[in-house]
């Protein structure tokens, strides 16, 4: 997975609000607690600090979805979290990204947060993110 499959990826995925660029994703995977698992497809980026962990993305190319792929990425990235000490995850999700909402939810995911305003779409529409967290074993 370079960064440059990443931003691809994430561009495909990611129609809706400003995609990451290959030199964005070169900085995160620099930073020793900044965590990848999957493949050029279908991956997810997470940070873990102390117990703590993060989902930063997720994204699998829409030639590939619907094939269990993001559902395979989540118990990755939390096993891989689990191996390094997290015991809690976090992610933000936008109020109107209903098919990653249910993902989350079915991944165990309760909402103990929102934020305002905090995604901005192509037509300055500002949505809502909605903080998710999850107990991690």
């Amino acid at each position: 997975m370079t960064p440059e499959d990443l931003a691809k990826t994430h561009a495909a995925a990611f129609t809706q609000s400003r995609s990451w660029a290959a030199v964005e994703f070169e900085d995160l995977l620099n930073n020793r607690f900044i965590h990848a698992v999957g493949n050029a497809e279908s991956f997810a980026l997470f940070q873990v600090i102390g117990d703590e962990a993060e989902l930063l993305t997720i994204a699998t190319h829409p030639d590939v979805q619907r094939q269990g792929l993001a559902r395979a990425r989540m118990l990755e990235w939390h096993a891989n979290a689990i191996s390094l000490g997290a015991t809690r995850a976090f992610l933000d999700v936008a109020a109107d990204n209903l098919s990653a909402i249910a993902l989350y939810d079915q991944s165990g995911y309760r909402t103990c947060g929102l934020r305002k305003g905090y995604y901005l779409r192509e037509n300055n529409q500002k949505i809502d993110a909605i903080v998710m967290e999850i107990l991690l074993d």
